[in-house]
């Protein structure tokens, strides 16, 4: 392990010495290449920096404690803060999922329950909203079905950064964990005799994949136009400007109706359709490099529920990670924080133990 961090000191000290010219800087994306790298080398050589510095601690207080017993303490300390520090090595070391740091298309789907399923629904888009907002992220609503009480039969939402984050705090890096199936126990609003009643709605989320990184060839694509459907206002429901796009080697479909011009809903359609290319083509370069990943927080698998929101008992419940807390309405209102790092943390524990199993 201390070999490969002596390699990343190396590349560390590189890129600060490419990073102070001037040059370099003249090519932009170059340039933030470079700074990301550095930017994911700097905790590992800071950390490790730590650990040495903690064996050379060890070293000093030993002589001492073999002069004064009073002096064992500090080695005590000493060795516990290396053992520390070994662990945050291990942990940093795992491989990152390269897709960390992108921005990502979040949809949420109503399930089977009718309008308490849309609310619910639309709760779900809310608390992803305000987490987004609490977390500095740029939203922006790229496309929505409303139900009649106000809810949503399905909308998808881009959700980006704004400039460089810190490694592991990018958009995918923390919403990854929140696909699959989120089930609601609640009283609905449409439930006049006062029965808690059980619904869901599904998420998925796709790291939104530039032009460059999923090739599309016009000959693989049947564009449909269709008139919006939903409560809408002036040209919504009077225009063929609903658009509908399909991929036909996969039979992946995206739409878009939100914006007024046929134009405008085909370029976002266009961006929904990337995302779910993108994310169709590493799950399946998932499935075909090994099984290894089975026993992690899985994020791929989209039919699978992974979380209870339950009302009666403002609690949520994580039932991949086993994290439960009894403060759903802050939950709701976007602190997601300390529930995606119960993911973040299982995942990452499943990631170390089978890199030491190799």
């Amino acid at each position: 392990m201390f070999e490969a961090v002596e390699e990343l000191l190396v590349e560390h000290a590189a890129l600060e010495e490419r990073l102070a010219d001037p040059s370099v800087h003249a090519d932009q994306a170059n340039a933030r290449k470079l700074a990301k790298r550095y930017a994911e080398l700097t905790p590992i050589t800071a950390t490790y920096r730590a650990w040495r510095q903690a064996g050379e601690d060890i070293e000093t207080a030993r002589e001492l404690a073999a002069e004064d017993s009073e002096f064992l303490a500090e080695v005590k300390a000493s060795e516990s803060r290396q053992a520390e520090l070994t662990e945050e090595l291990r942990l940093l070391l795992v491989p990152r999922d390269p897709n960390d740091d992108k921005d990502v298309i979040l949809e949420v789907k109503a399930g089977e329950g009718g309008e308490e399923s849309a609310l619910f629904a639309g709760d779900l888009l809310r608390m992803y909203l305000r987490y987004a907002e609490r977390a500095g992220w740029k939203t922006e609503i790229i496309d929505s079905n409303e139900s009649d009480l106000g809810g949503y039969k399905d909308v998808s939402v881009a959700v980006k950064t704004r400039g460089l984050t810190e490694p592991g705090q990018g958009v995918w890096a923390r919403l990854k964990y929140e696909g699959g199936v989120h089930r609601v126990q609640r009283v609905p609003a449409t439930e006049s005799q006062g029965r808690i009643h059980t619904s869901a709605a599904g998420v998925l989320v796709t790291p939104e994949a530039e032009e460059v990184e999923v090739e599309v060839h016009q000959n693989d694509l049947r564009i449909d136009v269709y008139r919006s459907s939903g409560p809408g206002g002036q040209s919504v429901n009077t225009t063929d400007s609903a658009v509908r796009i399909t991929h036909l080697p996969t039979g992946i479909v995206a739409s878009c109706q939100n914006e007024k011009s046929q134009l405008q809903n085909k370029e976002q359609a266009m961006r929904i359709l990337r995302s779910r290319l993108l994310a169709a083509a590493q799950e399946e370069a998932e499935r075909e490099a090994s099984d290894a990943r089975r026993s992690q927080v899985r994020t791929v698998d989209r039919s699978e529920r992974i979380r209870t929101y339950n009302f009666p008992e403002n609690r949520i419940s994580d039932h991949r990670t086993g994290f439960k807390a009894y403060n759903l309405d802050q939950v709701l209102d976007g602190d997601l924080t300390a529930l995606i790092q119960s993911a973040v943390d299982a995942d990452a524990a499943a990631k170390l133990a089978a890199a030491q199993e190799q």
